[in-house]
């Protein structure tokens, strides 16, 4: 096994967490990952109360450590979902794409209702803000990640933030990780564990659509494509700055790069690619992913995607281990 910051304080068994992926981790897949040993997060996303009822409750029937992901500049617009979540007593939620002002409100929040707060930021100066909330966690991560994103990559991220938080708080690292590989690279940079989402969107548990997993595996990395066109069209207005990495269609080939004639056509095109999502075509729907999918050749129980991250991490970490003090260094 092993033991980080985050193991220690959350009392889990694995420094592995879900991601949460709206439309994509609900409560069945947030509960297989964390009877598997990691931290599994309910991705309620834009604040729907039909889905938190739904997929919270299951997460929470399981009991565990197991938590909510919500995006902060989306609740401020739908009042009383917030209070929906904090009534089912998450151990952990996690908060991302807020400013500063919203950070400290959710933080202090989320904080007294008695959960561990996990807050996503993308910049050293976000998470100097994070820790001075009284975050519990920060994940760091980096533009190789799918869906929402900023433009600093995960490798130099990482030990950035680091710098900031000099540990205080545990960083898992977020954007770019699949395998156990993955896991040891950010352990090694100083990470306390990893956040994955495509890979766990690949998974038997997720709420992906079928023709969504047949594009993670099918798709390669070179097929992503940070894009503002799902956002202008569902009329979600993103904060700038925060493009969304999906698996390239014919809507992204469209429409990527032509925002304002989209939106001036949106009332015609909407409802289109609204009935063409709804029979999964994959044409036209959004797919988030991020690139990882080079790695993804199936769809896997998400217990086993856990302990195959972990044991190949410890593997790798072991085999690094080794190259110390080795022949070269004894010849030296």
């Amino acid at each position: 096994m092993i033991s980080t910051k985050l193991t220690e304080l959350l009392g889990i068994d694995h420094p592995v967490v879900c991601a949460p992926m709206g439309s994509v981790s609900g409560g069945r897949l947030a509960g297989a990952v964390t009877r598997a040993g990691g931290l599994g997060l309910v991705g309620v996303s834009y604040g729907d109360a039909a889905f938190i009822d739904e997929h919270v409750a299951r997460a929470a029937e399981g009991g565990g450590v197991w938590g909510v992901g919500c995006v902060m500049f989306t609740f401020d617009d739908r009042p009383g979902l917030w209070d929906k979540v904090l009534g089912y007593a998450p151990p952990v939620i996690a908060l991302s794409f807020g400013d500063a002002a919203q950070v400290h409100k959710y933080v202090a929040s989320a904080a007294d209702a008695g959960s561990h707060v996990v807050v996503q930021v993308h910049d050293p100066e976000q998470a100097a803000v994070a820790v001075q909330a009284g975050a519990s966690v920060l994940v760091a991560q980096g533009a190789e990640a799918g869906g929402h994103h900023r433009k600093q990559a995960t490798l130099p991220l990482v030990p950035a933030v680091l710098d900031v938080t000099r540990g205080v708080v545990p960083v898992v690292a977020a954007g770019g990780f699949a395998d156990g590989r993955g896991l040891a690279a950010a352990l090694a940079l100083g990470a306390d564990g990893v956040m994955m989402g495509t890979r766990f969107a690949a998974t038997e548990e997720s709420l992906a659509t079928a023709g969504f997993k047949s594009n993670l595996v099918s798709a390669r990395t070179a097929d992503t494509v940070s894009t503002h066109s799902f956002d202008v069209v569902r009329g979600i207005a993103w904060p700038e700055g925060h493009p969304a990495r999906s698996i390239s269609n014919d809507f992204t080939r469209t429409w990527t790069g032509r925002d304002t004639e989209l939106a001036a056509q949106r009332a015609t095109v909407e409802p289109e690619w609204v009935a063409a999502s709804a029979r999964d075509d994959t044409t036209q729907r959004a797919m988030f992913a991020g690139e990882v999918l080079d790695l993804i050749q199936d769809i896997q129980p998400a217990a086993q995607v856990v302990h195959s991250v972990v044991a190949d991490a410890e593997e790798t970490l072991t085999a690094l281990a080794g190259r110390i003090g080795g022949p070269a260094a004894s010849e030296a």
